[in-house]
């Protein structure tokens, strides 16, 4: 397999990574055919992820641009993936001038494609680490120079927890970040369930066993267990919904109109007190 000039010598490419399987479902082009296969496989049993990706950045782009008119001009994403159109600098940077982000990943070619794609914008920073370890992102050296945490922040962690086991304490890392932040800060949070998915539980568990096999588990948590890391956040209306419904941008938005699967998984956002 030829490896392409964006892809870092320092990764195994004959291995499927979460961040390209996810470039692959929203169309982009930074992903291997170990990736494309793995993903493949996945939609044999269920055949919307696609859909289910782009209607969580649909919803990710609509809580950027709620943040922005609330005033924040901040932004840590951790677990931002590969970036592709619309994300969050273009969105944040577009709604607000000069707002600065911060993509935070532990995939390799996540962080080498983000920083090759922000090294001329100097209001963004791209850091190597992992949400299971805060305090390794808060004190890494772009949250510091970027990141004032003495004022709000939105926290972005959107299609990320649920690659988090419980033993390795997601509730807790969770918490250690939403307390370094300042009072008005945003949790920004989608997070795959079985609730909502248009088919049986125990045929969409034949996905959640292709991302164990290439040691990725998938966690379906139920809606309770995804709104207890919402704990210390008074929830912003409408709460914690299928990703469609939260805040549609069209006052005329009818969820028929939209695809079953679109509906699979939860978000929300939160506000510290």
């Amino acid at each position: 397999m030829e490896r392409p000039a964006w892809a870092p010598r320092s990764i195994d490419i004959s291995v499927p990574s979460v961040s390209r399987i996810y470039d692959f479902y929203l169309g982009g082009s930074h992903n291997f055919e170990v990736d494309r296969e793995a993903a493949r496989k996945a939609m044999e049993f269920m055949p919307g992820l696609p859909k289910i990706m782009q209607a969580n950045r649909a919803f990710m782009r609509r809580a950027v641009r709620f943040a922005a008119d609330q005033g924040i001009t901040q932004f840590l994403d951790i677990g931002s993936g590969i970036p592709t159109f619309g994300s969050v600098h273009e969105v944040a940077q577009s709604a607000s001038p000069g707002a600065r982000v911060v993509y935070v990943d532990h995939d390799p070619v996540a962080v080498a494609h983000s920083e090759a794609v922000l090294r001329d914008n100097a209001d963004t920073g791209v850091v190597a680490a992992d949400l299971r370890k805060p305090q390794e992102i808060l004190a890494s050296a772009e949250v510091q120079q970027l990141i004032d945490l003495n004022r709000p922040v939105a926290l972005l962690l959107v299609a990320i927890l649920h690659f988090v086991e419980d033993e390795d304490d997601p509730y807790d890392a969770v918490a250690e970040l939403r307390d370094a932040l300042a009072p008005g800060s945003l949790l920004v949070l989608t997070h795959a369930s079985y609730e909502g998915i248009p088919l049986p539980a125990e045929r969409a568990a034949g996905t959640v066993d292709v991302y164990k096999d290439i040691r990725n588990p998938l966690i379906m948590r139920s809606r309770d267990d995804i709104a207890r890391f919402f704990e210390g956040y008074d929830m912003v209306e409408p709460g914690l919904v299928p990703m469609p419904h939260w805040r549609p941008e069209s006052e005329t938005w009818d969820p028929d109109d939209e695809d079953p699967w679109a509906f699979s998984g939860f978000a929300g956002v939160g506000r510290t007190a």
